[in-house]
């Protein structure tokens, strides 16, 4: 089982800039999604006994991760793990959504522009390094993951044998958590902030 958390909104976010490697704190209402889905994960999780939490080692993610355990009032076995980090963009991450959209050639459809930058990860290198997390955890494993809005939807496009083009248009909410577990990708809202 493994409930995958993406990180509460950031300034970043907030100001539609694509963080990439690159790191922002939560805003206000970043912290209050964390506090949310650390409530959702305590009425999930009521008992935490053989449960770990891995984390994205960016602070986004490690600063929400430490919201969620607050909140379920929890002492999570956890590790950071660069593997679910973020995808990184090279010299493009922080640049605004319309900067991004400048340099994206006009034959490359919208979902790839991520794939563009001249020294950023490719799609490959990015499903290698999900896979070989998600192939890491054992079924019976039981796994908070807290991880970014890029690399969750390769988490569960590889999870869901999802292709190319279905992966990167699916949604990456900031107030859900996605229970994968048994080959199907449930997803469970939390509480309007």
């Amino acid at each position: 089982m493994i409930y995958l958390v993406r990180h509460g909104q950031t300034e970043s976010n907030l100001a539609r800039r694509y963080q990439g490697a690159s790191d922002s704190p939560l805003t206000a209402l970043g912290q209050a999604q964390a506090r949310r889905m650390g409530e959702l994960l305590n009425r999930l999780v009521p008992d935490t006994t053989g449960w770990r939490m891995v984390v994205s080692p960016l602070g986004r993610a490690r600063q929400t991760a430490a919201i969620i355990c607050e909140a379920m009032c929890a002492t999570l076995t956890t590790r950071l793990d660069s593997r679910v980090a973020e995808a990184s963009m090279g010299s493009w991450d922080g640049l605004s959504l319309e900067a991004l959209e400048a340099r994206r050639p006009d034959d490359i459809p919208y979902p790839e522009r991520y794939f563009q930058a001249p020294d950023g990860e490719s799609f490959d290198v990015i499903w290698d390094r999900l896979s070989d997390w998600l192939t890491s955890i054992d079924e019976d494993e039981k796994v908070i993951l807290v991880s970014h809005g890029l690399a969750g939807r390769f988490i569960r496009g590889i999870y869901g044998g999802l292709p190319r083009e279905d992966l990167l248009t699916l949604p990456v909410p900031q107030d859900a958590i996605y229970a994968l577990s048994g080959g199907t990708i449930t997803q469970i809202d939390c509480e309007p902030v």
